[in-house]
């Protein structure tokens, strides 16, 4: 199969095998050159959500620059002999593949995170293969969840809350910046999002990793967030969205007082603003980042993923390191995103940009460079002409 991109609105429905393992390994060697960031301290670490983004940047550092054995769990479209599977599915294979040809001991294990079903296996995988976890990582995003004790099946919304908004975003693909009106959420819809990407599924990991005895004294949790500007609060912070991400931090203190059994901690991170599949879904956001890429770079302090999330390990995650934080308790490495020398430049462009301009005042580009690479497309050295098995030679 000819493997091309197939875009529709913020989705892509096709994902290169090859392109995929390449950016896997671009990441790899990243973290490769920048030395260790610990050695012994962190053995273990699980990765819920582990197949892209922030999540597999986590599982890449803790493998690559504190020698961590790595446990993932992502939910995965398998592929067919005429369709591709998901790039998630794409990229466990491939990091998998890597760290275990390096010494490192690397699994992956496809289905629901969001199950009692999951968090069993997870366990008994654990028991048998590692010992005790070190440092749970939680990056789960889905727009659904089935709960586990009540069999609803919960579905999120990206909406503000009391009143409609009309607010600048702009269409990726064409790059036409648009004016957006958005409804506000009902109390059900606002609920139902809370119970998608709020903090209880994450308390459910905690309760069930510490009554099965599978966390190391000291074993610590992140969960990650974003919070963002005064540009993207009235449909982020403000919105549905805030709800959740309130919820969230709620979990995070309640986790807490738990680990406090193994002298543990839990902590949520608020992180960048990057380009995602889930980020591209929300009004303004992209059009926000677009702006802010084109400003990080011109003052040559911008980070992608791996810088990010590595950046973290070093400073925050590491013992005996000061840890960054605000009034709520929340690990902020999203301090250079918000830095008076970038936001200031980014709220003068913001009401001067339109489709005319965006090129100038932003870097759209950049931001369907990095879209299309979580689909593996766009690297250097992959022919993407050439014939390519979906599969990978695997039964499916």
């Amino acid at each position: 199969m000819i493997v091309k991109p197939r875009i529709r609105g913020f989705i892509c429905t096709t994902a290169h095998p090859t392109g995929c393992k390449a950016h896997v390994d671009q990441q790899i060697a990243y973290v490769k050159e920048q030395g260790a960031v610990s050695e012994g301290e962190i053995k273990n670490v699980l990765v819920l959500g582990c197949s892209g983004g922030y999540g597999l940047a986590s599982r890449i550092v803790a493998a690559y620059g504190c020698g961590a054995n790595t446990l993932g769990v992502s939910y995965e479209r398998l592929p067919t002999d005429k369709r591709t599977a998901t790039a998630g599915w794409y990229n466990n294979i491939a990091f998998d593949e890597a760290a275990t040809a390096d010494g490192l001991y690397a699994k992956t294990l496809d289905g629901d995170a969001f199950s009692d079903e999951m968090r069993a296996t997870v366990i008994d995988t654990i028991k048998a293969d590692m010992g005790k976890i070190d440092l749970v990582v939680y990056s789960l995003a889905s727009p659904v969840r089935q709960h586990p004790r009540t069999g609803v099946l919960h579905r999120s919304t990206i909406k503000p809350l009391g009143e409609a908004l009309d607010i600048k975003s702009v269409h990726v693909d064409s790059g036409e910046v648009v004016q957006v009106n958005l409804e506000p959420a009902t109390p059900e819809e606002t609920e139902n999002t809370v119970a998608v990407m709020g903090g209880e599924d994450w308390e459910f990991w905690i309760d069930a990793l510490l009554q099965a005895d599978v966390l190391a004294d000291g074993a610590k949790t992140v969960a990650f967030t974003y919070i963002g500007t005064e540009l993207t609060w009235p449909i982020y912070w403000e919105g549905t969205l805030g709800q959740a991400k309130i919820d969230l931090d709620r979990a995070s203190r309640a986790n807490a007082e738990k680990l406090a059994a193994v002298n543990g901690d839990s902590r949520v991170a608020v992180l960048k603003a990057i380009v995602s599949q889930a980020s591209s879904a929300i009004p303004v956001v992209p059009l926000y980042v677009a702006l802010l890429f084109k400003v990080m770079k011109e003052q040559g302090i911008h980070e992608d993923i791996i810088n990010h999330i590595h950046r973290m390990f070093a400073t925050q995650l590491k013992s005996g390191e000061p840890l960054r934080l605000d009034d709520e308790g929340r690990i902020r490495m999203d301090n250079i995103e918000l830095s008076e020398g970038v936001q200031s430049e980014v709220l003068k462009r913001w009401p001067e940009v339109n489709t005319e301009n965006l090129p100038v005042l932003g870097d759209l580009e950049g931001y369907q460079e990095d879209f299309l690479k979580i689909f593996g497309f766009g690297f250097e050295g992959v022919d993407y002409d050439a014939d390519v098995d979906p599969t990978l030679g695997r039964e499916v």
